[in-house]
Order: C-alpha cells, then sequence, then structure tokens
C-alpha cells in the first residue's frame, strides 16, 4: 500500500500509448462531461467521495468475513491511507477493503450511474431483510475525481482475482488490464490538473489543506484515515522537520455515544472547535430519535450572540451528516428563524440527497427531521426557564428579541409556540418576566396587561402617561426593544386579558363621574381644542385629560401604529411613510391649562404661540424631534421677553 506513483508506473508496465481503450457504456461522453461540470458545485468533495468509497469497500470486506472462512479480517488493520507527492501531482487514497475484481472494475467503473455499494446493499437487504449503513448509492462520486484530475488510475486486488489497473483520461475512454500488486484493497491515484487563472488546483498537495478537508467532510468516517503529517521542531537552535504518520479523523461521533458517557469538558471542547467559538456554550441539546425518520442530533445553545448574528450576513442551520459524511455544512430548512441561533450537527440515514449528495432532495423526511428538532429546542427552554431562571435570563438576553421576532414574523403563525418564552421588563419587579408571572400578579380588579415603550427604562419612566398606572398600583411592561411593541400587537392578548399601550389615547383609568366631567371640559372648550388642531396640522386631536398628574401635556396616538412604532418605521432602510395619529393631551389640572382658555379669549397670536411651544414640549417627552426646532426657540424667546 505505500507504493509510490513512479514505482507503480514500473510495476504495471503499461504506457498511456499502448492502452486498449474501451469505451464508457451509456452514451459516456455527454453523461461524464454532466458529472464533472454539472452535477457537482464544489470540487472539494471530491476527497469527500473516495473517501467514502474506500469505507463502503471496507465495509464489505467486514461482512463477507463473517460468511466466508476464507477472508481473514483483522479490524485493527483495516484504514484508509491519503498520501500525495507534489513533484508527480498526484493525490492517492488507498483502503485494505474487499478491492474489485476485474469484472467488477468493468462494471463499478466502466458504467457510469452504476453503484456496485447500491448493489451490495440491495443484494443483503433481499436476503436479510435488514438496512445495511452503506454511503454510495449512486455510483456517481468516483467521477468528482475528474473535476480536478486530467487522469485516474484505480489498481485494485479481490480475494477471488488477481491485481488489475483501470485508468482513464476523461470522456474518451478508459482501459483495463493485469498489473502486480500484493494487497487486497483498492489504490486511487489522481493526477491533477495544471492551475489556471480561475482554479488553483496545486492547493490539493498542501498538507494543511488536505487535513482541512478531511476533518470537514470525513471526520466521522468509521475507519482511521491515516496521513503522513510535519511537525515542525526546535533542536539545539535548529529548525527540524519530523514526518510521522498520524489519524486524522475523529472516527466515533459524539452524537453516537450516549450523554452520560460524555463529559461536559468533551461537549465544550467540540463546540469550541467544531464553531470557532471562544466561550463554552450555554446548553447542550441531545437527540435520538427512532422510528420512520431515524436520526441523531447534537445542539448548542451559545453563550453570546456572534457578532454578526443580526446581520444579513449570518446564516442560519444545522451541519448535516449522512451515515458520518458530511453532506451540508448549514441546512438552512432544520431549524425556524426564531430558534437560528442554535448550532449543531444531525445525522441521518433516511434522508434522500439529490445525486450529487451536495443539497437534499425535496422530502417529508427532512419536515419531520424538523418539526421534531423544533420541538426538541422548544421544550429545551421551556425546561431552562423552569429550572434554572438565572441560564434562561441570560440566554434571553442574547436571543430574546429573535423569539420575538419569531411571534411576530408569518403574522403570528408561531405565537402559539413561543409566547411563554418571551420575556419583558416588569416595572413593578425591576427584571424580566414572562407573561404568565405577570397574569399571575394582576392586582384584584385589573383587567388588562398595560406596557409602555422607549429607547431605555429610565426614558420610560418619565413618560407622563405612566403616572396614572402607577397610581393605581398596576404593574407595567417597559418595553426597550423595537420588536417588542409589534410582538404583542400580534399575541393581542395572553389569558384572556388583552395589551395596553398606556401612550394610547384609548386609555382611560378613571372613575364614571371623572370620565363625564372630562367630556364635559371637551365639549365646552371645542372651539378651543379645534383651533388648537388647525395650528398643529401633523396632530389627529387635542384634547383635557386628567389622567396627567404633574406633566402639563403628553402625546398619545390613536389605533394600532404606535410613536415608537412610527420611530422604528422611520428608521428602517426603505421609510414607508407609516405614521401614528397622534393626540395631544393637555392637563387640565394644570395652570397651562387655565394660560391657554385666557390667551384663547383674549390674544390669539399668543395662543397660537403657546400651542406651537407646548405641542414642541410633547414630542421632546415622546423622544421625538421637534418639527421647526428654530422656529420653536424664536418663540420660547418671545415668550421669556414678553
Amino acid at each position: 500500500s505505500n507504493l509510490t506513483t513512479a514505482k507503480l508506473s514500473a510495476i504495471t508496465n503499461i504506457g498511456d500509448d499502448n492502452m486498449a481503450k474501451k469505451q464508457f457504456k451509456s452514451e459516456s461522453k455527454k453523461l461524464l462531461d454532466l458529472m464533472i461540470n454539472s452535477i457537482y458545485t464544489n470540487k472539494d468533495i471530491f476527497l469527500r467521495e473516495l473517501i467514502s468509497n474506500a469505507s463502503d469497500a471496507i465495509d464489505k470486506l467486514v461482512y463477507r468475513s463473517l460468511t466466508d472462512k476464507n477472508i481473514k479480517v483483522n479490524k485493527k488493520d483495516l484504514e484508509i491511507r491519503i498520501d500525495y507527492n507534489k513533484d508527480d501531482r498526484t493525490i492517492t487514497i488507498t483502503d485494505n477493503g474487499c478491492g474489485m475484481t476485474k469484472e467488477e472494475l468493468e462494471n463499478n467503473l466502466g458504467t457510469i450511474a452504476k453503484s456496485g455499494s447500491l448493489s451490495f446493499k440491495e443484494e443483503l437487504d433481499s436476503k436479510k431483510g435488514k438496512d445495511i449503513d452503506i454511503i454510495g448509492q449512486f455510483g456517481v462520486g468516483f467521477y468528482s475525481a475528474f473535476m480536478v484530475s486530467k487522469k485516474l488510475e484505480v489498481v485494485s486486488k479481490s480475494n477471488d482475482d488477481s491485481a488489475h489497473v483501470w485508468k482513464s483520461s476523461g470522456a474518451d475512454g478508459y482501459s483495463i488490464d493485469d498489473c502486480d500488486y500484493d494487497s487486497i484493497g483498492t489504490k486511487v491515484i489522481l493526477y491533477l490538473k495544471d492551475d489556471t487563472d480561475e482554479v488553483n488546483y496545486s492547493k490539493y498537495l498542501d498538507e494543511y489543506e488536505l487535513k482541512e478537508l478531511i476533518k470537514k467532510y470525513s471526520d466521522y468516517i468509521r475507519y482511521p484515515i491515516k496521513m503522513e503529517v510535519t511537525h515542525h521542531e526546535e533542536k539545539d537552535g535548529k529548525h527540524i522537520d519530523k514526518k510521522e504518520i498520524e489519524t486524522i479523523n475523529t472516527m466515533i461521533p459524539l452524537w453516537k455515544k450516549n450523554k452520560k458517557d460524555v463529559s461536559e469538558e468533551e461537549y465544550n471542547n467540540f463546540y469550541t472547535d467544531k464553531f470557532n467559538d471562544y466561550e463554552k456554550p450555554l446548553e447542550v441539546i441531545t437527540s435520538s430519535v427512532e422510528g420512520l425518520t431515524t436520526y441523531k442530533a447534537l445542539m448548542f445553545i451559545p453563550s453570546h450572540a456572534p457578532y454578526d448574528y443580526y446581520s444579513k450576513d449570518y446564516v442560519k442551520g444545522l451541519s448535516l451528516y449522512a451515515s458520518g459524511v458530511l453532506i451540508m455544512d448549514k441546512c438552512e430548512d432544520l431549524l425556524p428563524d426564531y430558534f437560528s441561533f442554535v448550532k449543531g450537527i444531525v445525522d441521518s440515514e433516511d434522508l434522500p440527497l439529490n445525486i450529487s449528495r451536495e443539497i437534499l432532495q425535496k422530502s417529508n423526511n427532512l419536515k419531520v427531521i424538523a418539526k421534531s428538532i423544533e420541538s426538541k429546542i422548544r421544550k429545551e427552554l421551556e425546561n431552562m426557564l423552569k429550572n434554572d431562571r438565572d441560564k434562561y435570563v441570560e440566554f434571553f438576553k442574547a436571543f430574546g428579541s429573535q423569539l420575538k421576532y419569531g411571534v411576530y414574523n408569518n403574522f403570528g403563525a408561531d405565537k402559539e409556540k413561543l409566547r411563554d418564552l418571551v420575556m419583558f421588563y416588569s416595572k413593578k419587579e425591576e427584571k424580566l418576566i414572562t407573561l404568565k408571572e405577570y397574569v399571575s400578579n394582576m392586582k384584584e380588579g385589573q383587567e388588562s396587561i398595560y406596557y409602555a415603550s422607549g429607547e431605555n427604562i429610565n426614558k420610560i419612566d418619565n413618560l407622563p402617561q405612566v403616572e396614572q398606572v402607577n397610581e393605581k398600583g398596576y404593574d407595567i411592561l417597559y418595553l426597550t426593544d423595537y420588536v417588542d411593541e409589534f410582538c404583542l400587537t400580534v399575541l393581542q392578548e395572553y389569558d384572556k386579558k388583552k395589551f395596553i399601550n398606556v401612550c394610547n389615547d384609548s386609555l382611560n383609568l378613571d372613575s364614571d363621574k371623572e370620565k363625564e366631567q372630562e367630556n364635559k371640559i371637551n365639549e365646552e372648550n371645542s372651539n378651543l381644542l379645534n383651533k388648537m388642531c388647525e395650528i398643529l396640522s401633523s396632530v389627529k386631536e387635542v384634547k383635557f385629560t386628567n389622567k396627567l398628574k404633574n406633566n402639563p401635556v403628553c402625546l398619545s396616538s390613536k389605533g394600532d401604529v404606535s410613536i415608537e412604532m412610527e420611530k422604528v418605521f422611520k428608521a428602517m432602510p426603505t421609510d414607508l411613510g407609516i405614521k401614528a395619529d397622534m393626540v395631544l393631551e393637555i392637563n387640565n389640572n394644570h395652570p397651562v391649562s387655565k394660560k391657554l382658555k385666557e390667551l384663547y379669549n383674549s390674544d390669539k397670536s399668543t395662543f397660537e404661540k403657546y400651542t406651537k411651544i407646548l405641542y414642541s414640549q410633547a414630542r421632546i417627552i415622546a423622544g421625538l424631534e421637534v418639527e421647526n426646532p428654530t422656529e420653536i426657540s424664536n418663540l420660547i424667546c418671545d415668550v421669556i421677553a414678553k
């Protein structure tokens, strides 16, 4: 198995010029061109395909040894070897599996899209009715090597035949000839293409690149993948390169072990290495499902959001493996958007892949797995909230916005799944609480869930509308995240308790007598209020109110679009022009109310100035910019000067 390419050529004694060319079966040129240029989109996977073939060959040998006494196998010796030669520009993949007879070389390599592994699997299925874990099923993976190779040689020997070499330079054909090769197994030699301006094929002759490809795509092949690696050492002040044969792959996936047999440190190390994080995960989630669709999953909830998590560049998804072979680095279909923070892997033998094994075909199995994973993650979060609140709060501070977005997204289609997981800051508790906790602590006689929105807790505390609700002893949820109010708007209610924005003009906690008195005052001053509304063209209504205690004015809104929502819409890259219907409310018990009434009857010019100043004051309190700051500044100066 350690013969160099040069020695192999001498042994076979077959030159390219005297190859007895055979034509590929099944419209070879067009089909092979399709294999090389269309089916595969990522050249890197050629090594994955050849290693998978080698693994299948060893599997077949092991199985046959169970029924054939003439086949002796020492499982400790089974391995796959990767060698490269920069001078010859060759990569060699060697296995000590079952090997192929001349007829099998003809059938498996001379007929495109005929899979020897699949035939073997079907044969066993028919005999025993048992599913065998064989990777190769399409018979085209081998030809992916032509993406990077100008010529391929396959030397193979089985227990049932002497050694033969299969050679091909592509669609022109192939040859099969006798050769000398002592080991049972197969050796595939790739002669790499010359570099071009577009593709650097020489990178596949780099030790680090080969190791990375093995680790990425074939780390969990069950047999050791060995390769000569270089270690740099310093001895007596001199730089020394020491070469050793090492096993590159892990072989046994962590997710196939029982959770009780895996230490926390092992999980943490796997996570930090696999997902390039500098901190250990907040939570580890394992899942093993058997049934109509069988899969194993190992997932992690990070302790913090990645730097690009809330950017358009972030790509969600779990790594998808089929029988331990990486198929997709990030399978987006396995996670809903609201759980996009979860990292991990899913390994299944039941997924119908496309012919290149690069992408999945649309299937019900994938949907079943995705639904199961979603349910598992949600249950783990519910358990964390119930049993380890501090950890859940830590999680929520990092990823809570994504859960709220999940409530709001798709017109609230998933709100029932997520409503008990979202949290908001409680004015009374001074911490994050769930909606369930808010309702359970509601004051007797309270019929609604009250909330207020703002940039931060301090600014919400200073909103004039908060005073009345606090005075009644009702708790208020403080919404400081841009998605919060949209989330509650979609939910509409919780436990039959409607959400009420304290900054909506419909809020009125007065007694019937107080309400009657307020209506009377507004009717008596309707002309004054209409005049103010006329002066302030951007407000929908002006009215006197009893809800304000110490503040002279406030801005409220009518309808579903609040003032905070307007801010969010305005901050979007494409301003949709959605605005709140604003209501200027004036404290009827404040001296400014009496002053306005006097000026309306005696000095219309000063009345107009007061109107504009009060409105600008209300905008500032609400966190809105003043519409015409220069004008307002001059008006204030005029009033002061009098």
